[in-house]
C-alpha cells in the first residue's frame, strides 16, 4: 500500500475528523504513516483517539510530515456539515500538492472543480482524487429486483442520529464473523468506508436520489454474487428521523435488510447535538419504526460518548432488560458476543423474496 498522511486541521479530536478517526483504526487502501495537526503534534493519534497507541504521529506541519515518512498521498480527513473546507486546511492541500503529494478529498467540496488546485496539481504532476464525486450518469444504476433471488442474510446498521459509530460498528461486526468462520463483508455507504479499502459500494450522499435503491442493490448482489459471503452488513448513514438528512427507508426496504443493529446514544439529546432539530426519538420507539418497514432490531449498540464505564454497564443492563435482546458496548467490550445470532440468522435464511 501507498503511504499517506492525513490532514485534520486541528480537528482531530472532534467529531468532524471521523474520517480521520476511521482511518486511525483501520485502512487497507492506505499506509497511514502519519497526520498533520498543530494542536496536537507531537503525540500518537490513536492515543488521542481512544487511547491506544498505533505509532502514527502527530506532526505540526504538511512539510514536517513529508519529511519524516515521505508518504506519496495525502487525504482530507475531515467531514464537515455542508463538506466544506474549513479553516486553513485548503492552505494545507496547497502545501501538499507543492511537495508532491496526491491528494484525497472526501468533503463536498471537490477540488476538481477548483481551477487553482487543478492548475497546481498538474504544475507538479499530482493526482486529485474526489471521492465524493458523482458518477457519470451510464454508470448509474436503477433498483432491478435482482436483490430478491438472494438468499444471503442482510444485516443494516442503523442509527439514532449521525455519528455515532455506524461504520466502525459494521467493521467490528464483519470482522468478528469472519473471525468465526462466517464469511461476512461490508456494503460501505460513505466516503471513509472506500477510504478503508472496503470494494463494494457507493457514497450515499453524493449520488442522485433516483439511483441510490439501484446503486445499492448493485453493490450488495455484486457482493453476493462474486465473494459468496454468507453475511452482509450494510453501514448506515444519518438516522431515519434526523430532519436535516433523514435516511435508512432505503436501506430497509431497497437494501432488503430484514435484520437491524441499532446505534444509541443514551446521554445525547438532540439530533447532532442540535436542540433546533429537535430530541431524539426514544429507543422504543426507533425499534417500533423500523418494524413497521417490515425488519427487526436483533440488538442495540451503544455509543458511550460523555460516560464512563460504570454508567455505560449500566445503560446496557437497562436496555437488556427493557428490550431483552443483545446490548453491546463496541468500543469498550467488542461486538463478539453476537455471532451466535448471526449464526442463526445464515443457518435460517431464504430467498428474500
Amino acid at each position: 500500500m501507498d503511504k499517506a498522511i492525513i490532514l485534520t486541521n486541528g480537528l482531530l479530536a472532534t467529531e468532524d475528523a471521523k474520517t480521520a478517526h476511521g482511518l486511525i483504526r483501520e485502512s487497507n487502501r492506505y499506509a497511514i504513516a502519519g497526520l498533520v495537526d498543530a494542536l496536537h503534534a507531537g503525540r500518537d493519534a490513536g492515543e488521542i483517539l481512544d487511547g491506544h497507541y498505533r505509532n502514527i504521529p502527530v506532526f505540526a506541519t504538511v512539510a514536517e510530515a513529508v519529511t519524516a515518512v515521505q508518504a506519496t498521498y495525502c487525504i482530507v480527513g475531515v467531514a464537515t456539515s455542508g463538506g466544506i473546507f474549513p479553516g486553513a486546511l485548503l492552505d494545507e492541500v496547497k502545501e501538499a500538492i507543492q511537495l508532491g503529494l496526491s491528494v484525497v478529498n472526501g468533503l463536498h467540496d471537490l477540488l476538481s472543480d477548483r481551477e487553482d488546485i487543478v492548475a497546481l496539481a498538474k504544475l507538479n504532476g499530482i493526482t486529485l482524487t474526489d471521492v465524493r464525486k458523482p458518477k457519470k450518469m451510464k454508470e448509474l444504476h436503477f433498483w432491478s429486483g435482482d436483490i430478491l433471488s438472494l438468499t444471503t442474510t442482510i444485516v443494516a446498521v442503523l442509527g439514532t442520529d449521525c455519528g455515532l459509530g455506524k461504520r466502525t460498528t459494521t467493521r467490528f461486526l464483519m470482522h468478528a464473523c469472519n473471525t468465526a468462520g462466517i464469511k461476512a463483508e461490508m456494503i460501505y455507504t460513505g466516503q471513509t468506508g472506500w477510504l478503508q479499502g472496503s470494494k463494494y459500494g457507493f457514497v450515499l450522499d453524493a449520488t442522485p436520489n433516483d439511483f441510490v435503491s439501484g446503486e445499492l442493490e448493485h453493490a450488495i448482489v455484486s457482493c453476493a454474487k462474486e465473494t459468496g459471503a454468507k453475511i452482509l452488513f450494510i453501514e448506515g448513514q444519518a438516522a431515519l428521523r434526523n430532519p436535516s438528512g433523514p435516511c435508512g427507508a432505503e436501506i430497509l426496504i431497497s437494501g432488503c435488510a430484514k435484520s437491524v443493529v441499532l446505534l444509541h446514544a443514551p446521554k445525547r439529546e438532540h439530533y447532532d447535538f442540535k436542540p433546533a432539530l429537535g430530541k431524539i426519538h426514544s429507543l422504543a420507539s426507533e425499534i417500533e419504526l423500523v418494524e413497521k418497514y417490515g425488519s427487526k432490531v436483533i440488538a442495540i449498540a451503544l455509543n458511550t460518548e460523555h460516560c464512563n464505564l460504570e454508567e455505560a454497564e449500566a445503560f446496557q443492563k437497562k436496555y437488556q432488560e427493557e428490550f431483552g435482546i443483545p446490548v453491546l458496548l463496541p468500543l469498550e467490550k467488542g461486538v463478539s458476543t453476537l455471532v451466535p445470532v448471526f449464526a442463526s440468522l445464515v443457518n435460517n435464511s431464504k430467498v428474500l423474496q
